[in-house]
């Protein structure tokens, strides 16, 4: 059986979910190399780079795995979502 990892939501007031660890490993490595060295990504631009890093060879829904991974590290405080951006952004902290 395949071990499982709680990713938190940064809303205290939402629940988390329980997801296969080795693809939260693999999102996470994605979604960290995406925003190295600085950068700031739309969500749209996220996306797309996780999309591209994982494209046939990941099993599962890139986008659904991805929005979890992204949430669980903002309540980590890994990332964060840039202050009054337009479109939503975010960065390492």
């Amino acid at each position: 059986m395949d071990e499982k990892f709680f990713a938190k939501h940064p809303d205290p007031t939402k629940q988390g979910v329980n997801i296969s660890k080795a693809k939260y490993d693999t999102i996470r490595g994605a979604i960290l190399a995406a925003l190295a060295n600085g950068k700031e990504l739309t969500l749209k631009d996220l996306f797309a780079a996780v999309r591209k890093t994982m494209k046939g060879k990941f099993d599962g829904s890139i986008s659904w795995y991805t929005t979890v991974v992204k949430l669980d590290l903002e309540a980590r405080k890994l990332i964060e979502r840039v202050p009054k951006s337009k479109p939503h952004r975010v960065r390492l902290k």
